[in-house]
Order: C-alpha cells, then sequence, then structure tokens
C-alpha cells in the first residue's frame, strides 16, 4: 500500500525520483498514466492489469466508457526506474499535469499520484475545507 506525500523536483533531463518507500512495491516497470484532476497516477503491473480487464469487461457501446478508456489508455506510458529510482516524465503527461519544476508525489492506497506542486497545494487546500462534508458523504459506501 502506498502512504505519504513527498516532494520533489523535475531535474534538467525530465526525472524525477521515486521515493523510496515505493520503489519496491511499484516494481521496476510500472504504468503512468493521465489521472484525475490533472495529476499522474502510477500503477504496479499487477494492479494495472487488474483495471485493464475491469474497463474490458465495461460495455463498449456507451459513450462514456469508450471516452474514458480512451483517455486513460492513450494516456499511459510503461516507464522503468533507474538504479537510483528515477524516472523520465513523458512530455505528455508532465503537460497535462502542469508539471514544470516542484511537484509531489503521494501514496493513494493502490496507486502514487504525481502532482504539480501549486495545483497540489490548492487541490489540498480546497479539500482541507470539505473534508468532514466529505467524510459524512463517504459512510453510505462503508468507510
Amino acid at each position: 500500500m502506498f502512504l505519504g506525500e513527498y516532494q520533489h523536483s523535475l531535474d534538467t533531463k525530465a526525472r524525477i525520483i521515486i521515493p523510496a518507500k515505493f520503489r519496491d512495491e511499484l516494481g521496476a516497470r510500472f504504468i503512468a498514466t493521465k489521472g484525475l484532476d490533472n495529476c499522474i497516477f502510477l500503477y504496479p503491473m499487477t494492479e494495472w492489469k487488474a483495471i485493464e480487464e475491469n474497463l474490458k469487461s465495461l460495455p463498449f457501446t456507451r459513450s462514456d466508457v469508450r471516452s474514458f478508456a480512451r483517455f486513460f489508455f492513450s494516456g499511459a506510458s510503461e516507464l522503468e526506474m533507474d538504479k537510483q529510482g528515477r524516472i523520465v516524465l513523458p512530455p505528455n503527461l508532465r503537460d497535462y499535469a502542469g508539471i514544470n519544476k516542484d511537484l509531489i508525489v503521494i501514496g493513494v492506497g493502490a496507486r502514487v499520484e504525481i502532482w504539480a506542486g501549486d495545483n497540489w497545494a490548492q487541490y489540498n487546500q480546497a479539500a482541507e475545507s470539505s473534508y468532514e462534508m466529505i467524510a459524512e458523504n463517504l459512510v453510505g459506501l462503508g468507510i
């Protein structure tokens, strides 16, 4: 399980360091794709395969399913970590997430998210102000 928040920055070769606590669980090769809320999602291969299977089971005749699958899969890249725990973020994902220099890497259970530093600050501030209301709404989901 991925937990925590880590501040990092993009180097001149568009690389970031994956936090040491995330490296083993992500594995040497994993998938990065466009996430929700303009961040990047990182999935270990086992988790990616499960998502792939779930999306395959949805009816492709629905336009929302087709749209989501196109967006999610077309933005995906298989990445490989180097010996220092760095990855190169593809330009399409950096552009999508608005990452230029400062970034935040967070653990979100089964996935890792990478956020532009400013975007994470704005999102976090908005979420903090409504945290209790969000928690109340999740009660019906068994949380």
